[in-house]
This record gives C-alpha cells, sequence and structure tokens, in this order.
C-alpha cells in the first residue's frame, strides 16, 4: 500500500444532483452519499467497486481535504487542499473527470509570469474546475488546489471518464480515520492548525462490515 502523504481544481455530471453551491452533499459512510439539491430532492449515490476522490472543501464545517479511494475500498492517498473563495463557492456534487491535462495554463486567470498554473489538471466540470496543482493555502476561483506531491499522485492514478470526484461542504474524515491510522497516519508538527483543531472534536465512525 502507498505511504499516506500529508493529511488531510464524461462526459458530464455523472448526477445533475448537487450542481451549484447552493445543493449539498452529504456523506452516510465511506461510499454512499445523499446527494439534495437546493428544492429538496434527494438521491443516494453509492460508489462501492469504484474508484473515487472525496473533496471536502476547504470551508467551514469541512475538512480541506482531498482522499482518493480504489475500487476495493481502500482510503490510500489524502492530501491539504484549497477550493474557491467567497463569490468563487467550488459546486458541490458527484461528478466524472472528463479530461486530464499534465502540463497547463489557465486561459481565464494566466499567470502574468507565462508559468504553467494548473499543472496535473483532472477536469470535474465543463465550467473548468479542475483538482491540479496549486498553492494549497490560498483560495481559489473554484479550482480544487493541491500540493505537487497529491495533485502529482491523483493524477497519475484517475482514470478519464471512469474515476468520479465527490465534492462536499461536510466533514468526510470520521469515515475514513480508521483508515487512515491504519495506514500510519500520525499528526505532526506539519498538520495544519484547523486540522488538528478538528480532531480534537472529531468522533471517528466505526466501519461497517465490508466497509
Amino acid at each position: 500500500m502507498k505511504k499516506i502523504g500529508l493529511m488531510m481544481c464524461a462526459m458530464m455530471l455523472v448526477f445533475a444532483y448537487g450542481a451549484d453551491k447552493e445543493s449539498r452533499v452529504f456523506p452516510l459512510s465511506k461510499s454512499k452519499f445523499a446527494v439534495q439539491t437546493k428544492t429538496g430532492e434527494e438521491k443516494i449515490v453509492d460508489l462501492s467497486g469504484q474508484d473515487y476522490i472525496v473533496v471536502s472543501l476547504r470551508e467551514k464545517n469541512a475538512d480541506g481535504l482531498a482522499y482518493a479511494i480504489d475500487r476495493d475500498g481502500v482510503v490510500w492517498w489524502a492530501a491539504v487542499i484549497s477550493s474557491g473563495a467567497k463569490g468563487h463557492e467550488t459546486p458541490s456534487g458527484v461528478y466524472t473527470i472528463w479530461r486530464k491535462e499534465r502540463s497547463y495554463m489557465s486561459k481565464a486567470h494566466p499567470d502574468p509570469r507565462g508559468i504553467n498554473n494548473m499543472d496535473f489538471s483532472l477536469w470535474f466540470t465543463h465550467q473548468g474546475h479542475a483538482i491540479h496543482m496549486g498553492n494549497d493555502n490560498a483560495m481559489s476561483h473554484g479550482c480544487i488546489h493541491v500540493g505537487k506531491k497529491g495533485a502529482s499522485t491523483m493524477f497519475n492514478w484517475a482514470q478519464k471518464n471512469k474515476t468520479k470526484v465527490v465534492v462536499t461542504r461536510e466533514h468526510y474524515l470520521p469515515f475514513v480515520y480508521y483508515d487512515l491510522r491504519k495506514s500510519g497516519y500520525k499528526e505532526h508538527a506539519n498538520t495544519p492548525a484547523y486540522i488538528k483543531q478538528y480532531l480534537k472534536t472529531m468522533v471517528p465512525v466505526t466501519p461497517r462490515m465490508g466497509e
């Protein structure tokens, strides 16, 4: 099993539910999610047996982390992320990665120095939202910023038109905490303060049979 890194930007959407900042995606277990629109419609999504990435946004009441889960239900990677700033919130929902680019410069927000600012991009919406390498301490225009190691690792693992991306505004860590511990995760000096603070009050969810 690959070592967990630091703990914690189709086709179309897999589901039309949750494709805006006013919708919600609620984790029910490691692999099941309730996707609720702002009108109150709800759908249960079960990703058991599939590869997927869960992004718990860098917002209040969420983790600020991205997790890679393989088809066997193993959480084999976790990385600190930043997400959309106020006014540019990352849309929540369940998506399929539809495009991959190893080296890329944003057309909407190019770097004035001419440096690629969206390397290792995994696009999950057709509105320009991607998981990509970037400053995980700087809020974005809606993409998910991940440090170089985490961005390259997830990029190499994820498959176009196959790997799913779940974006939630809720905590996901309680459902995978024991997985991370089993993989050798321990808090250390570089663990972000917001994670350390949450860990003081978090109640882990004991895995159920088959998860």
